[in-house]
C-alpha cells in the first residue's frame, strides 16, 4: 500500500512537470472573442516587437486579433491612421512632431525600437570627396521626412545647410537606383539599401553617418478618441509586446531567425542591423528631447507656420504603459 502511494505521488509530480514544460513549449491560444486591432506599418526590422508578437502567438493569447497594414512610409501611417484606416500607427517620431506642429489630437502610446541606421552615399565620380564637395550637388532624400532632418542638422553640424544643394525630393526606396544611374550625385540610404549600392558602386563612393549618434525612435501613435475608447485593447496591446521584447531577450538567435525569413533579408545585414537596433517598450524622457530637438529644427527652417514648440508631454499617452511596464516609463 505504500509503495502504491509513493508511485501515485511520483506519478503526480511528473504530470504536474510535464504540464508546466507543455505549456512553456506549446502555449495555448486564446479561444474565446478576440478584439480586433489594425496596425499601420512600414515593413522593416523595426517593427521586430509587433512581428516577434505575432509569430509567437502573443496577440492571440492576449485576445487580440490584431492586423497588420503595411505603407511606403511612416506618414503615410499616420495619415491613414488619422483617416481611419487603421487604429495604430508605427512610425518614427518625425511625422508625428509634424502633426503635433498642425494641433492634430493624436497620441504616442509606445516606443518600440531605437535605431541608427540613416547614412549619406555620395558619388565620386562627381567629385564627391569631402562633405564640403556637396556644395551645388544634387541630393536625394524624403522631402518633409525625418532624413530631411537629419541631412539638415548634419549639414549644420559641418557648416553647410540645404540652401547649398540641389533637392531632389524621393523615396527611401528609390535612392539606391538614382544613386546608381547617376540621376543624383548623392542620397540618403538606409543601412538596408547600403551594400546593395556598395556592391553596384564599388570604389566609386563615400559614405557618411548622418545620425550623428541621435537615435530615431520607432513609436506607435493613435487618435485620442481612439485611445480614449480602448484603453483595454492598448493594455493587451502593450502586454503582448513585452513579452515579444522578453522572447527577443531570451531567445535572440530565434528571433533574428523570424525577422530576417520575413524580411527576406541577408545574413550579413541581419549581423549588422541588429547592432544598430535596440527593441524594447518603452516611454523614455530622451524621447521627448529629442522631439523637441527636430521640433525646433523645423520651425527654425521655417518648414512650418507655428512660431511656438508645442509641449510634447501633451501627445504622449502613458496611463497603459504605466500599467504594463512602469518601469519603463520616466516621462512625467
Amino acid at each position: 500500500m505504500k509503495n502504491a502511494i509513493v508511485m501515485a505521488v511520483v506519478v503526480a509530480i511528473a504530470l504536474a512537470g510535464f504540464g508546466v514544460w507543455y505549456f512553456v513549449n506549446f502555449p495555448a491560444t486564446y479561444s474565446g472573442t478576440s478584439e480586433p486591432i489594425t496596425i499601420g506599418n512600414l515593413p522593416s526590422e523595426y517593427a521586430a516587437l509587433i512581428y516577434i508578437a505575432e509569430d509567437q502567438g502573443y496577440f492571440s493569447r492576449n485576445s487580440l486579433n490584431v492586423t497588420i497594414k503595411d505603407y511606403d512610409t511612416g506618414m503615410a501611417a499616420v495619415n491613414g491612421m488619422e483617416n481611419g484606416e487603421v487604429d495604430i500607427s508605427v512610425t518614427s517620431e518625425y511625422p508625428v512632431i509634424v502633426e503635433a506642429l498642425k494641433k492634430e489630437n493624436i497620441s504616442v502610446i509606445g516606443s518600440i525600437d531605437k535605431y541608427q541606421t540613416i547614412y549619406l552615399v555620395g558619388r565620386k565620380d562627381r567629385g564627391i570627396e569631402n562633405i564640403s564637395d556637396l556644395k551645388g550637388k544634387k541630393i536625394g532624400f524624403r522631402w518633409r521626412g525625418q532624413s530631411e532632418f537629419y541631412l539638415g542638422r548634419f549639414f549644420d553640424l559641418h557648416g553647410m545647410n540645404l540652401q547649398n544643394v540641389t533637392i531632389v525630393n524621393m523615396l527611401n526606396s528609390q535612392s539606391p537606383d538614382a544613386l546608381v544611374n547617376g540621376s543624383v550625385d548623392a542620397a540618403t540610404v538606409r543601412l538596408v539599401d547600403v551594400n546593395q549600392v556598395e556592391e553596384r558602386l564599388g570604389n566609386n563612393m563615400v559614405i557618411w553617418p548622418i545620425q550623428e549618434n541621435q537615435a530615431s525612435y520607432v513609436i506607435m501613435t493613435s487618435r485620442n478618441d481612439w485611445i480614449s475608447s480602448h484603453q483595454e485593447q492598448i493594455d493587451k496591446l502593450l502586454k503582448s509586446l513585452d513579452q515579444a521584447e522578453e522572447y527577443i531577450i531570451e531567445h535572440p538567435d530565434e528571433a533574428k531567425a523570424t525577422i530576417q525569413i520575413r524580411m527576406n533579408y541577408t545574413d550579413a545585414y541581419m549581423a549588422t542591423t541588429w547592432l544598430n537596433n535596440q527593441f524594447s517598450l518603452t516611454l523614455d524622457r530622451s524621447l521627448m528631447i529629442a522631439m523637441n530637438d527636430e521640433g525646433r529644427w523645423i520651425i527654425n527652417n521655417n518648414l512650418t507656420s507655428e512660431k511656438t514648440l508645442p509641449y510634447f508631454r501633451d501627445y504622449i499617452y502613458t496611463k497603459s504603459m504605466e500599467e504594463v511596464k512602469p518601469e519603463a516609463v520616466n516621462i512625467r
